[in-house]
């Protein structure tokens, strides 16, 4: 089978975007679980954070869905919703449009550059829930807010809540960015464990001087992560609804990847947030695929120079954290 695709990232969480509309595929579940295991191989020719399945839609402009490099589906993804964003708007000559996710229709669309030279695309993460049951989460309390899980950790205070991939969010100091406390209780509640029986995304938060904020995610079904789109997207709420930003006004969130900024709204008790950020295309391939053999071969790869111009924005956001981890 050959499968022609486009490899982009989103504040350096990558992807491979595979068309489902124009090429006419007829992947199974199974298929698509089988591809993300192994297209997404480091060690493999291509390697990624995930696959980006693009797809017809019987309701909005274009359906997403989201396959993990372990073959596990996500119900969302802030930086791949960028990347599909800015695929189906140049496809179908569109400044603005409507993805279909696996729990919500999502208004996406064109911004200015955030960056000069860089491609970038807003989009709507929500729903927005703080129900302990939509993680799910197994405490004897309906929500968790800036509380301890002594289970976890006796000196972090956590929110939980589910944009609509499940967050585990505290705000941190540098130093506790700079031990490896972070990947101990990330992998804790990632492995056999009561708390999170399916997982859940950790976010360590750090407050920067007047307003913007880094945040440092391990992913569920990744491990650490160059940046989060929804992991962003939560951290920011939090910060609103913790006073340390205001809603309504934008904040820079610096990641490892790069930059992105975040807008949160709150509207009669509900909450969304507008992520955005760069949609960098790197390369397009074609590659022939046995999956019966587990094995493909690249046919063809042709690169694309946009992450020249990204770069120099993720070496303005990279100064900016080095600053923040020296105090």
């Amino acid at each position: 089978m050959q499968i022609d695709l486009i490899k982009g990232h989103g504040s350096g969480n990558d992807f491979l975007i595979i068309d489902e509309i124009k090429n006419d595929y007829s992947f199974s579940d199974d298929d698509r679980s089988q591809l993300a295991r192994l297209l997404c191989n480091r060690n493999a020719d291509l390697g990624a954070d995930g696959i980006l399945f693009v797809m017809k839609s019987d309701h909005a402009d274009g359906r997403m869905r989201v396959f993990n490099a372990d073959g596990s589906e996500a119900s969302m993804c802030g930086n791949g919703l960028r990347l599909v964003a800015r695929y189906v708007c140049e496809h179908q000559g569109l400044n603005e449009a409507v993805i279909e996710t696996m729990k919500a229709n999502l208004k996406v669309s064109k911004q200015i550059d955030l960056f000069q030279d860089v491609h970038t695309y807003q989009v709507e993460i929500s729903p927005v829930q703080f129900e302990l049951k939509a993680l799910p989460l197994n405490l004897h309390k309906p929500t968790l807010f800036n509380e301890r899980i002594t289970e976890l950790s006796e000196e972090l205070r956590f929110t939980a809540l589910a944009v609509p991939n499940p967050h585990l969010i505290a705000i941190v100091e540098a130093n506790q960015l700079q031990i490896d406390l972070q990947q101990q209780l990330s992998e804790k509640v990632n492995g056999p464990n009561d708390l999170f029986p399916d997982g859940v995304n950790v976010s360590f938060v750090k407050p920067l001087q007047d307003g913007p904020i880094y945040v440092k995610t391990y992913e569920r079904g990744v491990g650490f992560t160059n940046a989060c789109g929804t992991a962003m997207s939560a951290s920011s709420l939090v910060t609103c609804l913790t006073g340390l930003n205001e809603f309504e006004k934008t904040i820079d969130v610096y990641n490892n990847g790069g930059r992105v900024q975040c807008v949160v709204h709150k509207y009669e008790g509900t909450y969304s947030i507008d992520l955005i950020g760069n949609a960098t295309y790197l390369y397009q391939a074609s590659i022939v695929v046995n999956l019966d053999e587990e094995s493909y071969s690249l046919d063809s790869k042709n690169d694309f120079t946009e992450q020249q111009t990204y770069e120099l924005l993720q070496s303005e956001a990279q100064q900016v954290i080095e600053k923040m981890m020296k105090g």
